[in-house]
């Protein structure tokens, strides 16, 4: 598999992108502690690649990891003054110019799940930005829901990485409404991917989820490897999610009303 950019941002600091791409089979858990304690645990595995230097991969394993702009930000809907659609950077880069923030070609890594055999579901995609030299400039946890939504939320890098309280602005999982706000923990991934959001409301700790993992390489062999431990792995998320909702469900949870969601400024 290759890894080889098609282009590379000019100024980038050289010796990053062998960072990656990289695989972290993970363990994900929900922990709820109100109205009922409920804990689910699932082992999936993540990508962890570099917008600008996208894996290559060979032609009989890309129904294993395809990585498209329509699953992020805008969703592939926009496109340039050429009629030519984003790509997942560009989407990416809209969102943070909504915002006043610039990356000026810096490197930008995203953890995400891939396409496989055509289906994707990202409870939670995440963009470390930096700039040109090196520099952490922000990071952008993008969080999408059940009903074909998505919402972003930019966090200062002292803060992900220590831990951001932010507003929670958008419906997720029908048992909870918009009130309240996350506690999001998301260090840069190195040898170990150690990410947390923590949802809080009036002092009380609702819900708490993690993400642990381990680095491998994002060779054929591991891609296989990973692929065959957790076969269509997208789909068993997306299953996973809506068995433990009927389970949440039929133990008597009500469900909470879902608002109407406008897209935010640069996702349109």
């Amino acid at each position: 598999m290759s890894t080889a950019p098609a282009t590379r941002a000019a100024g980038r600091p050289s010796g990053f992108a062998a960072r990656t791409p990289a695989l972290y089979p993970s363990l994900i858990t929900h922990a709820r502690t109100e109205p009922r304690r409920y804990v689910f645990r699932q082992r999936t595995y993540l990508w962890l690649v570099d917008l600008d230097a996208l894996p290559r991969l060979p032609r009989i394993l890309r129904p294993l990891a395809r990585f498209e702009a329509r699953d992020h930000f805008a969703g592939g809907s926009r496109k340039d003054a050429r009629g030519v659609r984003y790509t997942i950077r560009e989407g990416l880069e809209t969102f943070l110019a909504a915002h006043g923030v610039e990356l000026h070609g810096g490197q930008v890594l995203m953890l995400a799940h891939a396409r496989v055999f055509g289906h994707v579901f990202n409870p939670l995609s995440v963009y470390w930005c930096h700039t040109p030299d090196g520099a952490l400039r922000c990071v952008v946890a993008e969080v999408h829901n059940t009903y074909g939504q998505r919402h972003c939320y930019l966090l200062e890098p002292r803060t992900a990485e220590q831990g951001s309280r932010t507003d929670k602005e958008f419906y997720v999982s029908p048992f909870f409404g918009v009130d309240g706000a996350y506690r999001m923990r998301l260090p840069v991934p190195g040898e170990r991917l150690d990410l947390s959001v923590r949802l809080e409301n009036e002092g009380s700790h609702l819900l708490t989820a993690t993400v642990r993992g381990v680095r491998r390489p994002a060779g054929t062999v591991g891609l296989l490897r990973a692929a065959a431990r957790h076969p269509w792995s997208t789909a068993a998320v997306s299953l996973g999610i809506r068995f433990h909702g009927i389970r949440l469900w039929r133990r008597g949870l009500p469900v909470q009303p879902r608002p109407p969601h406008d897209p935010q400024e640069g996702m349109q």
